[in-house]
């Protein structure tokens, strides 16, 4: 397999396996790593861009006091999973664990905006134009500085009267504290397409899904 071929669901999970820091989200693989001072996160944050610099592949990197949030995906390859990913992911892992720094893959989330419209293509130039994002070849939108919520359009022949909602992605294996804490809220849980997606609704009708990378 080329560096550059896409890698199918189970072939990212065959892969992480090996790198129980690294979990799936959508388009991307993502860790969290904590240190004990700042200091040693901003070291790590430059052993990483280092890392990229001689792989010549780029990962998204967020820097919070003693976090580091990395996601990395192919953007050449229309913000995909490559055999590239999985060699940065194992590098970058190799120097966390080299400066004593723990994984934290309960922190990792991804939230999406829903919009339901019977027309996707009547109204995605409007969010486009209106959020700077750039519409990908499956008719999401997409910030092209990868920092704000993608959004997607779930065309439907009669949309529901509220119109958004948020995916909050979740890694399968963090999911269930997640749920556990939602039920403990009494919040109403439909679980019909779970373990895929989880529906909540709050206490005033509002909803958002708990989605995970398993059985998309």
């Amino acid at each position: 397999m080329g560096s550059n071929d896409i890698l199918s669901d189970q072939q990212i999970s065959d892969y992480l396996e090996d790198l129980p820091h690294w979990r799936e989200i959508p388009g991307g693989i993502a860790a969290v790593f904590q240190t004990k001072t700042a200091a040693s996160a901003i070291e790590l944050f430059s052993d990483i861009a280092g890392a990229a610099e001689m792989d010549n592949h780029h990962p998204d990197v967020d820097w919070r006091y003693n976090r580091v949030f990395v996601t990395t995906t192919s953007h050449d390859a229309g913000g995909r999973v490559t055999a590239r990913d999985i060699a940065l992911a194992r590098r970058i892992s190799e120097q966390a664990r080299a400066l004593g720094a723990t994984s934290r893959p309960e922190l990792i989330r991804t939230v999406e905006i829903g919009i339901d419209t019977a027309d996707p293509q009547q109204v995605a130039a409007q969010w486009a134009a209106g959020l700077g994002y750039q519409q990908q070849e499956d008719g999401s939108l997409v910030d092209p500085n990868h920092r704000l919520p993608a959004i997607w359009f779930q065309k439907t022949e009669d949309p529901n009267p509220n119109r958004l909602h948020l995916d909050v992605w979740v890694p399968f294996s963090e999911s269930q504290p997640v749920l556990e804490a939602l039920g403990s809220e009494s919040t109403e849980l439909d679980s019909q397409y779970a373990p895929s997606f989880t529906v909540a609704t709050d206490r005033q009708g509002n909803r958002f899904c708990i989605c995970t990378e398993q059985d998309r």
